[in-house]
Formats: C-alpha cells, sequence, structure tokens
C-alpha cells in the first residue's frame, strides 16, 4: 500500500487522533492525517524524531545489537506509539496518537505492525 492509504488505514484504528510517517534523519513528515487543535502533527513529527535518535544512540552506547519495534509514551489522556520501519534501515517511523479512553493499545500495536508490512515507499 502507498503512504495515502497507509495513513487512511491508521486513522481507522479505535481512538485514533492523528497519525504521521516521519523521515527520522531530517524530521520532516512524508505526510499526516488528522492531528488538529492540541496535536500539530508536523510538531509532534520532529519531537519525536529526537526520541527516535536519542534511544538509537543509546542502544549504540550500551553496544545492544538489537532493533526498536516501538516506542510508548503514555500521556494522562493519550497514547503516542512510534514504530520504526524496519523496511526503511531504520530511517522512516510511523507516529500514531491514540485517545486513551478509546483506544485499544495492543491492537493499536498490532495495526501499525500489519500497516508496516503492506506498505510501500
Amino acid at each position: 500500500m502507498n503512504v495515502e492509504t497507509a495513513l487512511k488505514e491508521a486513522m481507522t484504528i479505535e481512538g485514533a487522533i492523528g497519525v504521521a510517517l516521519v523521515d527520522h534523519e531530517s524530521g520532516m513528515s512524508l505526510g499526516t492525517l488528522g492531528g488538529g487543535q492540541g496535536l500539530d502533527l508536523e510538531v509532534a513529527a520532529a519531537g519525536n524524531t529526537e526520541v527516535v535518535r536519542a534511544k538509537t544512540r543509546t542502544l549504540a552506547n550500551l553496544d545492544i545489537k538489537d532493533t526498536v519495534e516501538d516506542i510508548l509514551i503514555t500521556l494522562g489522556k493519550q497514547y503516542h506509539l512510534i514504530r520504526p520501519l524496519a523496511s526503511s534501515s531504520g530511517s522512516l517511523f510511523l507516529y500514531l496518537a491514540l485517545d486513551r479512553t478509546r483506544g485499544n493499545l495492543a491492537l493499536a500495536r498490532h495495526s501499525l505492525k500489519r500497516i508496516e508490512n503492506n506498505l510501500e515507499v
């Protein structure tokens, strides 16, 4: 599936507030959908780029030979999921913001993995 279809599919996840496909090398998003008041996806994409970079550096400093499957940030009212794409040599990640009262974290993680497996960039 292409980027637009992947983003639309991610927005069908129960509780989805917004989604972005982000290049963590530049901090720029390749596409966004959703968001709005209270969630500027361009700002979130740039900020979460720093999260991915920090985790990547930490793994290297610890000499851990493994990859990040996903990163979860839990807020009072939202979940933020960051899923680096294995197929992109680690330069791209999917970012999904979920409403905690409506979203199911386990199903969201499963859905993002399925979307990643079908995404062609």
